[in-house]
């Protein structure tokens, strides 16, 4: 048992976390005699260890989930979750979502073939609710900060989230709030025909350069916040909105990400300094969940394909589910951590 906890360690600490990576460049800067213990030097280090290791994570995790990704070409999605009704319908389009694009604007153009598809709209909101909280890249990148406990959870808890507003959102019946949009394909014979693995590999290089060129920018941006928080911010002005002491902490903290646009490869940087300064639990996860699903960009987008009262709801929804399990994060956040 204890070589396996050993080995565990291992992986997350120094595998997915980089834990020696952040020693080298500590001693690299350490070496040309920056201070690494003052504002300046701290910002450094902890500005170029996050966006190395976040890069490396993240461009071997869009490599990997493209080409599962490419076993599931929207023709197929479709075919796959029109087997399945009821909440099992639900699940597998909950789970369908977490092995597709990363940020909730690249999830709105399969939505919108899916509900074309006649598929229920339950099912489709299930799907358009996970896809940009939960994924597979963001449980690896969880894992590497917050350990597997805490990663495990987030992805558990978004997917309840993505079943259980589209359980509600199908009972409510609320069809006739969709604005159906033709969708046009290049190829028409898109997901007919088996991709060969050298075609596979070609399409996963192409999507993994083609995404992180687009995160790039939100990447930097959330590592700089998180660099200036970390070492600029006192921690008294983090634990007074954020901290245990403010039962509103989990509600600023969703309402503070709304207006942001990133994917969860940008806000965990900004997440993991907001911890380390004495922000609860809940609250730091319930701004990440709010970022990455509730953005003003992608409410936007979202308001051409569905009815004021539909986007009210699923709003309403998205962050009522968000809050109370930022509040439910905090009751357990001592076993988690």
């Amino acid at each position: 048992m204890d070589i396996l906890n050993s080995v565990f360690l291992f992986i997350q600490n120094e595998l997915l976390g980089m834990e020696w990576m952040n020693h080298l460049i500590e001693k690299v800067l350490t070496d040309i005699g920056m201070d690494v213990n003052g504002r300046i030097g701290g910002s450094i280090q902890f500005f170029l260890y996050d966006v190395i290791k976040i890069t490396v994570l993240l461009c071997v995790l869009i490599f990997v989930i493209s080409y599962i990704q490419s076993y599931f070409p929207p023709d197929r999605s479709r075919k796959i979750m029109g087997r399945f009704h009821g909440v099992r319908a639900n699940i597998i389009s909950a789970l369908l979502g977490t092995v597709t694009p990363f940020c909730s604007c690249s999830s709105i153009p399969l939505f919108i073939g899916f509900t074309n598809a006649g598929l229920p709209i339950g099912v489709t909101f299930s799907f358009l609710i996970s896809s940009p909280m939960v994924d597979l890249g963001s449980f690896v990148l969880l894992m590497s900060i917050f350990g597997a406990k805490v990663a495990a959870a987030y992805v558990v808890v978004g997917l309840v989230i993505a079943v259980a507003g589209g359980i509600l959102i199908e009972k409510l019946d609320m069809e006739r709030y969709v604005v159906y949009a033709a969708v046009h394909s290049d190829n028409p014979d898109n997901g007919s025909r088996a991709m060969t693995v050298k075609e596979r590999l070609r399409i996963s290089e192409e999507q993994t350069a083609e995404t992180f060129k687009n995160v790039l920018p939100y990447i930097i941006a959330g590592v700089g916040i998180g660099a200036v928080i970390h070492n600029w911010i006192p921690e008294s002005w983090i634990v007074s909105v954020l901290g245990s002491r403010n039962p509103l902490g989990v509600i600023l903290a969703t309402l503070a990400g709304v207006p942001m646009y990133a994917d969860i490869f940008g806000t965990i940087p900004v997440a993991e300094a907001l911890l380390d300064k004495g922000a609860q639990l809940g609250a730091v996860l319930a701004f990440m969940m709010a970022v990455t699903t509730l953005s003003l960009p992608s409410m936007i987008m979202l308001k051409k394909v569905v009815k004021a009262k539909l986007l009210v709801l699923f709003t309403a929804i998205c962050t009522a589910g968000i809050i109370l399990v930022g509040y439910i994060f905090n009751v357990f956040h001592t076993f988690l951590l």
